[in-house]
This record gives structure tokens, sequence and C-alpha cells, in this order.
């Protein structure tokens, strides 16, 4: 188990949108509160049509971290995931709705963002992501990805203004077991350091997290240096980057020295999820139609009631009898006279019911 946990991140602007003279449209959160540690980040959609995706970041940042330090039970204790991103989604149009209001916006796209959190409260983890992006597990044996890149094939993602975000968040629930460090990152950063074809988290991902166990500011000046230094600068037309840290103190770090910094390429299909979902289709309504055929023929049939399943009356008064108390003899014989009240009850139905019976049976 952790003794502690630091957190800690750092976003920087992208050399493309220095040259474009374009603000950096990325940003990150990372706090501790009422017993929650939170990392956010998102990057805002570039494009023309999203004139203020500055906004929409750092808002979704602030907004979720928010929520999950003053909700974090009532959201992981809910069993409905769908329930869960419905609400996160719902608070960040709300959120959104105000700057709309306050910027004089005409559509919510203009805010559009990717967004990715980790939130631990005890041993409990809940991580978040929709869209492009990287959260990666550092433990005693490695660095993987916890949560992978959300692209199709041309390059698009998704944004958490869209009509059905929630639909596109992937929601975990977990425990830090076994856990050293979490890293967030855009894909500014993820670019640099995540094979996808292989899936491949590589090493520097550990060494990154590794500097904040001489704490918050130590951690947060190694990750500028490197982000400035090794991924910003490295390219003319470098992203805008932003990365997160969740480091627990007192767990074990992986030896950086081990880890494969090569992977082999995943194997490829031609198969596509949608070809699926077409193949799947007449097989499906043939299944809701046998479904609701059988429904029907059940509510067609009516049981006929049988004299000897009706159930004593007496037995929820003998069980009133059982549980009340030796000592009050009044209230014992009140049950015992409601007992006897109730049999006669019931029996008059009883032989009311073999009656309706005989009828029925000889009409």
């Amino acid at each position: 188990m952790y003794s502690g946990i630091t957190v800690g991140c750092f976003t920087t602007i992208g050399n493309k949108h220095v040259s474009r003279g374009t603000p950096c449209e990325d940003a990150s959160c990372a706090v501790s509160r009422n017993g929650v540690s939170v990392v956010c980040i998102a990057d805002g959609a570039g494009g023309k049509q999203y004139t203020d995706a500055r906004f929409g970041s750092q808002c979704a940042v602030d907004t979720i971290a928010s929520v999950l330090c003053d909700h974090f039970d009532a959201l992981y204790q809910e069993n409905r995931e769908a329930a869960v991103r419905g609400y996160l989604m719902a608070k960040l149009r709300v959120e959104f709705s105000k700057i709309m209001d306050e910027r004089d916006l005409d559509v919510i796209d203009r805010l559009s963002c990717t967004l990715l959190f980790a939130a631990v409260k005890d041993r409990r983890l809940m991580i978040g992501h929709i869209g492009d992006g990287l959260i990666a597990r550092i433990s005693p044996s490695g660095v993987s990805p916890f949560t992978m890149p959300q692209n199709d094939k041309e390059g698009k993602t998704f944004f958490v203004t869209a009509a059905h975000a929630d639909n596109y968040m992937r929601l975990l629930k977990t425990t830090v077991d076994d856990c050293h460090a979490i890293a967030l990152m855009t894909d500014g950063v993820q670019d640099s350091v995540y094979n996808e074809e292989a899936g491949l988290v590589k090493p520097v991902v550990a060494k990154l997290a590794e500097t904040f166990k001489d704490g918050r500011q130590a951690g947060e000046e190694a990750l500028k240096e490197t982000v400035e230094k090794y991924i910003v600068a490295g390219s003319n037309v470098s992203d805008d980057a932003s990365i997160g840290i969740m480091y627990f103190e007192g767990t074990s770090a992986p030896d950086a020295a081990t880890l494969e910094s090569t992977a082999d390429k995943f194997g490829d299909s031609d198969e596509s999820f949608k070809e699926l979902s077409v193949q799947i289709k007449p097989e499906l309504i043939k299944a809701q139609e046998i479904i609701a055929h059988k429904k029907d023929e059940a509510d067609k049939v009516i049981p006929e009631t049988k004299p000897e399943e009706n159930v004593p009356a007496e037995e929820p008064v003998a069980a009133a009898e059982e549980a009340a108390p030796a000592e009050e003899n009044r209230g014992k014989a009140s049950v015992s006279k409601l007992s006897v009240a109730m049999f006669c009850i019931g029996l008059l139905l009883a032989v009311a019911g073999i009656v309706m019976f005989i009828l029925s049976k000889a009409g």
C-alpha cells in the first residue's frame, strides 16, 4: 500500500501554434482535496471552426477535477457506468453553456476538446478518457497503456462536445494495487513516447514519473525540461503538449534499464467493427421477433388459481407474534385475537375461491 500521493502536471505551447500565432489549446490540472487526488488533461481541438477550444479545455479539466474531488464516492459506487458517463458529460455541458453565454458563441463545438483523467481515493481508482492521448500505468514490472488513443483510420478523434459524447467515453473503475505511478498525456507528448502499432510505452515515461519521488516541484520541473527540450523543440511542427503524473509514494519502481524500448508490430486485419455490426443486424432482427412472439404467447396464458395454492392469512400474524417481546402480554393477547380473526377471514376467502372454481368448471 502506498504511503502518500504526489500529483503534478505541465502544459506548453507547440511550435506549430507559435509559427501560426495561435494560442496554446491544451490544459492540465492536478489537485488533492477531500482525500481525493486528481490529474486531468485536455487537448483543445485544432481547426478554424474551434475558435474557443482553449477555453473548453481549461473548463473541462477544472470542472471534472472539482466534480471528482467533491463526489468521488457517489460516482465510484454507482454501478451503472452509462449513468456516470452521462453525469460527467452533463456537468461539462452545463459549464460550457456558461462560456457560450459569456463569449456569445453560436455553437458548443467551438469549445471542443478531448479529456483524460485519473482520480484516486484510498485504494480506489477511477480512469476516464475520451479522444486521443494516452493514460499509462507504471508498475514494478513495467509500463503499459491503461487507455489508448481513440482515433479512426483518418486520424479523427472524439470530443466532449459531441452529441453523444458519453457513448465515446471510456470509464474504468479499479484499484491501485501494484501501481507505482500513472501518466496522462495529450497527443503532443503521446506521439513521442508511445508506439501505437506495437502498444509499447517507452521507458522514458517511467523515468519522468520517478522524478516525483522528490516532490511536486521537482517533478514538474523535470516534466518542463524534458517536454520543452526533447519533444517540443524536436520539431518545427510540434503540437501543444500536456502531461500529468500521479505518483504513489512508498511503492516499488520498475528498473528502467530492463524495460523494453522496441516491440513487434501487432497483427493487422482488414475486418472492421462496422462490418461486424452490419453482419449481425439480420440475426438481431430475427432474435427480436422470436423474443416478442414468445412474450405475446406468454401474455395470452392466464394461469388458473388452485385452492390449495392460497397462502394462509395467518402466516404474517404468526411472524408478528414471534417478533413480539415476551414480556408484552397484552400485545400478545391482541395479536392472538387478531390471528383468529384473520384465520376466519382467510377460511372464508378459501371457501369462496372453491365455490368460484366449481362454478367456472360447471360453466
